[in-house]
């Protein structure tokens, strides 16, 4: 390359070898590794570990609950869906909710 003094790696979207500069210029700047942005219904950005509040009463098919508006829900994980966050409930398993119907807590 020039001088020996830049590092260049290949960017797989172009197919071009690039400075390492560049390349730091055009990653995102997610929090998390799937690289999707999560909003809660206010519109405030969700991270792993967050914990959430029901913003409405919500009927959970399988498990014969609803859950309350209100409730707390403690350290969320992102599924990598922009919509969806899984989390953890006393009594249900595998509970995934709408991000749109929560809030940041």
């Amino acid at each position: 390359m020039s001088d020996g003094t830049d590092d260049y790696v290949y960017d797989e979207a172009s197919g071009e070898w690039i400075s390492a500069a560049d390349a730091a210029a055009r990653a995102p700047g997610g929090d998390h590794d799937g690289g999707v942005e999560v909003r809660d219904a206010v519109g405030n950005v969700l991270a792993d570990g967050d914990a959430v509040t029901l913003i409405k009463d919500l009927t959970v098919k399988g498990a014969g609950q609803t859950l309350k508006r209100g409730t707390l829900i403690k350290s969320i994980r992102l599924t990598g869906d922009a919509q969806e966050i899984d989390c953890k409930f006393d009594g249900i398993k595998g509970l995934v909710l709408r991000a749109e119907f929560v809030r940041k807590r």
